[in-house]
């Protein structure tokens, strides 16, 4: 009824286009993944420093998933995924939440032979972790911005990062 509410269509309208809730659950679920896979960033270009290339990424990807329409609409589907954990199950099976602009860059950079040989998504988990937990989560969850200087926190993960998984010149 609330869907119905905000599209300013009738209830009627809305089951003529989606026979089922769960059938418009797993629309608007499609509508996450394609914003999420659809969050891009410049590829990774061996003649940039990589850190510069990460940093934009990190900042990229961060920029999208806070963005206030992809919020309200991630809002929504976690109540369901924390509802109904065998749909949650089920939809992470089958798309890949963690698309990110970073994986790619990591993954073309150890291709490069300029990181260490790692799980790209392991890596891209570590490197976009405390951003998100600075940024994402809070605003995800209680709506507050953290008043943090995004520009530090983006070059200090990339630093720790590369500390860890940069290969060094000898």
């Amino acid at each position: 009824a609330q869907i119905a509410k905000s599209a300013a269509v009738s209830t009627r309208t809305l089951f003529n286009h989606f026979p089922t809730k769960e059938a418009l659950f797993d629309h608007m679920v499609d509508i996450v993944i394609k914003q999420t896979g659809a969050i891009t960033s410049a590829p990774y270009d061996p003649s940039l420093p990589v850190r510069d290339q990460l940093i934009a990424a990190l900042r990229d990807y961060i920029s999208a998933i806070t963005d206030d329409a992809y919020m309200r609409l991630n809002r929504m589907v976690m109540s369901e995924y924390l509802r109904d954990q065998e749909l949650a199950h089920r939809i992470f099976a089958h798309a890949e939440m963690n698309t990110n602009p970073l994986r790619g860059i990591i993954e073309a950079a150890i291709a490069a032979n300029v990181l260490k040989d790692v799980d790209p998504q392991y890596a891209t988990d570590l490197l976009s972790g405390p951003a998100i937990r600075l940024f994402f989560w809070p605003q995800f969850l209680v709506g507050t911005e953290v008043s943090q200087d995004a520009q530090t926190v983006y070059e200090d993960s990339v630093d720790m990062f590369l500390a860890r998984f940069e290969k060094k010149a000898y």
